[in-house]
Order: C-alpha cells, then structure tokens, then sequence
C-alpha cells in the first residue's frame, strides 16, 4: 500500500537522521497536519535543472538530507559515465542561508564517491561557477543558490562539462539515478576528516573577469566618459565579487554603491524580494541615483546571473526597464557596433532569444542580417545553440525576458558583470552620441515599431495548488480563446507537439492572434506559479496590454 505523508514523515524518526532533524519531526506530527503534509507528502523533485524548495525539515525541503541524496544521485551518474577516468566537480555557492553547509555536504559526498572536487573559498556568482567547469577541466559543476527567489528558498542548480546548466541525455538519466536513493543510508556522507576539496578562489576571478574583458566593443568612449555616475547594487548577492571589479577594469571610476545592500546576506534585509526585475527591489538604487544624480542603475540578483536596470526617462526621471527593453537594447547595442567595426562580415555570427522573448529582436536581427534563433524558456536552451554551432559559428549574444543576457561564450549561462559592463559601455558610446539609453530604445521604437509586453502570474501552492496550475493547462488545451482583444486566433502552438515546433517537448501553449498580439502559457519551472506573457504592437500597445491581463486574470 502507498504510503501516507503521516508514514513518511515517520520513516524521519529513524536513526538514518541526525537528533534535531527527528525532535522536529516528532513536532511537527503533534502540529498543524497541513504543515505536515506539505513537508512529506512528495519528495523534492529533481527537475531538469536540479533542486529548489523551501528549507526546512522534510522530503519536500532543502535539507542535509534530500542535498545529499540528490548529489548521491549525481555521483552514481558521474561514476557510471566516466568510469574509472578521473572525474572533478567545481561547486560554488551565492550568500543565502545554509548554502555554504550545503555547498559542504555536496562536496564531501562527491569526495567520498572518489570524485574531485574544486571549492570555492566564498560565495561566487552562477556565472563565474559556469566560466569555472571549462578553465578547471572538470566533467559537472553545482551551483547552491535559489537565484532571485524569496529568502526562504535554497537550491541546487548542475552543470555539465560545457559550462551550460544540465540537458538530454544528462538530465533525465541523473534524474533516474537521483530516484534511486530512497533514504540517507544509501548516501556516502564524508566522514573523513583527510577528505578535502580543492580550494578555488582568486586565480578563476583573474581567468573569469579577464576573459569577459575581451568582449569589450567601445574601449574609447568608457575612456572619455569614464567618471560617468553609475550606481549599482548586488542585492545583498554576489555581484560584489564581479561586477565592482569588472566595471572598474573597464575604466569606470565613479561607480557609486548602496551601502546597506553591499552586506552578503540571507535574510535580504533591505528588500522583500532579491529579484531585479521588480520595483521593490530596486527601491534604494533608484533613490541613490536621484540624490547623486546618476543616470544610469544596475543592479543583480543574488547569484548574479541576471540584471535591473533603471535610467533617465525623457522627463529626467529614473524609470526601470524590464527584460525585453534590456534585451532590445543591447541587441541593437552589439549589432550596430558589430557591423562598423566589420565584424559581422566574417565567422557567420548569430544570435539567440527565448520564444516569450519580445519579437522586436527578430526585427533588429533582420536588419544586420543576422540569424536569430528562438528557443524553449530557459538559458539552457540558449547555451544548447552555442554548443551546437560550436567551432563552426560566432555567438554574439543572446538573453531572455527574464532580465537575462549573456554577451560571448565564455559563459554558458546570462551574466550579470558582463551585462552590466556591456551597458556601462552602451551609455558611454551613447554619450559619444550626445543621447541617452532611453533616448535609444525610443530610436529603436521608431525604426522598427513600438512592441509592448508584459507578464501575469497566478501563484498556486501546496499540492492542490500544483493540480489546479496543471487543470489549467489542460483546459487551455481543449478550449484555446478564439480571440485575443477582438482579433481572431490564427494559430495555437502547443509545445508538447515537437514534430510541430522542432523542439523539445515543453508545457508551454502560445496563442497568435491576426493583428500580431501573441500571448504564451507556461507554468514555472522553479516556483508554485502559472505565467502569461503578452506581446502586443501598435500605438495602443499600452491600453491593448491592460485589458489582455484583464482577459487571462
């Protein structure tokens, strides 16, 4: 008979755990049942990319227990794979609660399986984890880190050889074997003392900032606007260990910081969310800008993958961006700049976005002639392109609406200190120019269009919560909307249908009305949410985006 989430909880009162973790449990049966069974009544999936969850006590929590278990997994895969060859993972971790413990507990089962492993000494960002795996030569890379996720959250992100986060083969059979381990007695955990990790830490930053230094395309406008005022914030994360330093390699001289959230910390004191991409969280950069009178804010978010940005709009307010103006920005930042220094005659480049990406790239691409691939949500996909085109074709960037971007391929995931340093560049070239970053976007508008998008999520949790996101879905795939803001439907797209979209299956439905208005369906990944993402153009783009949320709220 299947076993309750009162039986498994249970099952944690055995000697396979340590004394604290069973007091808890044994509280926890006498508590709020709810509670309980939304700790036990799954295991924390190991999904395609690895692990996320609340911490605590629990199978459905990041804990010593099921991070262990998950890289008990991993190394059952990696001993599998590469046999008696000599085999090294790279592990690095950002600054939330617990990561540096489970950033430990992760290398000592690696070690104790007779695996390699490379550690760095303090927290470091996603990226330079990713440039890390290729300098170090090592086979997989872990990443401890919830990304942008409330303070609550940890994870465990895996990489392999190529830098880029886990895909087919890789991530289902890891999978396999991570469902293999059904209890911490199965789990190797280091209990050698003699056992260490090599540790990293200063040489890769050197390897890692120099090679993104390369990437560089106006070297003489960052020296002729070098003290331009620019305030950036690392979100309490890891930026502070890469783009304070690669802004100043560039030349930048007068990069102004907010104190309060250059302190590396879990608890995200200064924001209610560590995440770029909302308003609350660039709050204080955005203030600072105002009282030192910058023009342009970056900011990260705590692993320091993806980017905030705000600037001055045409009325001298500091306004925010959102992920596709980055995106069509810097597009049009690198193209224009890659085609007058002729480097877009030579090595056939392209470039890459994700399919709820604003469409305004295709038209930027469309213009240089360059190539645009559109790939499934997720950096992953973007790095599959780059791996795939490796040695034959030129990268030259790509990104996602997500605030994510990623110039070169030094990187197989968005980084934050070459994105920021390639705006840094982008607001000194324009400078040049006598126009600001704003003034640009509102060039781009006007030669290609105005394209407006925007996204809604509808948070679900708990178990019921997980199968209403999926009745969702499942309605939509039986009665698509026939109009979208009064214009007709003229394709579905369900990407569940690989033979129709040439790529891998994924949960996602994209509605195409005549007009152009696009509005595409995905449940997260990572977090108890269901997302709607709308593209409209026009002159109206703004009212036509208010009453499409208004439609699919």
């Amino acid at each position: 008979m299947e076993k309750t989430y009162l039986d498994v909880a249970k099952s944690w009162l055995g000697q396979s755990f340590d004394a604290a973790t069973r007091a808890e449990v044994a509280e926890l049966i006498k508590g709020d049942p709810k509670e309980l069974e939304d700790r036990f009544y799954r295991t924390l999936e190991f999904g395609t990319g690895g692990l996320r969850g609340v911490m605590g006590v629990g199978t459905n929590r990041m804990n010593k227990y099921t991070v262990g278990m998950a890289t008990q997994g991993l190394a059952n895969y990696l001993k599998q794979l590469f046999g008696g060859k000599p085999t090294s993972v790279v592990v690095s971790y950002d600054c939330r609660n617990n990561s540096r413990f489970f950033a430990d507990i992760t290398a000592g089962v690696l070690l104790k399986n007779g695996i390699k492993v490379y550690l760095f000494e303090d927290i470091r960002p996603t990226p330079e984890l990713s440039f890390s795996i290729r300098h170090l030569g090592c086979n997989a890379g872990i990443m401890i880190t919830a990304s942008h996720n409330p303070k609550q959250y940890n994870g465990y992100k895996v990489f392999w050889e190529d830098g880029a986060q886990i895909v087919e083969p890789h991530d289902k059979n890891i999978i396999a074997e991570v469902e293999k381990i059904t209890d911490p007695s199965q789990v190797a955990f280091n209990d050698d003392p003699a056992l260490k990790p090599v540790m990293i830490g200063e040489e890769v930053d050197k390897a890692f900032l120099d090679s993104i230094y390369t990437l560089m395309l106006s070297p003489e406008s960052v020296k002729r606007h070098s003290d331009m005022k620019i305030v950036y914030t690392p979100l309490h994360g890891t930026g502070s260990r890469t783009v304070y330093p690669f802004l100043a390699k560039m030349g930048f001289k007068n990069v102004i910081h907010v104190p309060e959230q250059d302190v590396n910390s879990g608890d995200f004191p200064t924001v209610v969310s560590p995440n770029p991409e909302e308003p609350g969280a660039m709050k204080m950069a955005m203030e600072k800008a105002d009282e030192v009178g910058a023009d342009l804010v970056l900011a990260s978010d705590p692993d320091a993958d993806r980017i905030g940005v705000a600037v001055r709009d045409g009325e001298g307010k500091i306004t925010l961006l959102n992920g596709n103006q980055i995106l069509s920005i810097l597009f049009a930042y690198m193209l224009e700049r890659w085609s007058q220094l002729g480097k877009l005659k030579t090595g056939d480049p392209y470039m890459v976005k994700t399919i709820v990406s604003t469409r305004l790239a295709d038209a930027i691409c469309a213009k240089y002639g360059v190539q645009l691939y559109s790939v499934l949500t997720g950096f992953k996909n973007i790095a599959t392109i780059v791996r795939e085109n490796e040695g034959r074709r030129i990268y030259i960037g790509g990104g996602e609406e997500s605030n994510g971007f990623n110039p070169g391929d030094f990187v197989r995931d968005k980084d934050s200190a070459a994105s920021c340093g390639l705006l840094a560049e982008c607001a000194a070239w324009l400078m040049d120019r006598g126009q600001t970053v704003y003034g640009y976007l509102q060039e781009i508008y006007e030669e290609f269009g105005y394209y407006k998008e925007g996204l809604t999520s509808i948070y679900r949790t708990g178990k019921e919560g997980a199968a209403e996101i999926q009745r969702i879905m499942k309605d939509y795939r039986a009665n698509p909307p026939k109009e979208l803001l009064g214009s007709k439907v003229v394709e579905v797209i369900d990407y569940l249908d690989t033979a129709k979209t040439g790529l891998q299956k994924s949960n996602v439905l994209q509605f195409l009305a005549e007009d152009g208005t696009i509005v595409s369906v995905r449940p997260s990944g990572t977090e108890p949410k269901i997302k709607f993402y709308f593209g409209v153009t026009g002159a109206d783009a703004d009212a036509k985006l208010e009453r499409l949320k208004e439609q699919f709220a």
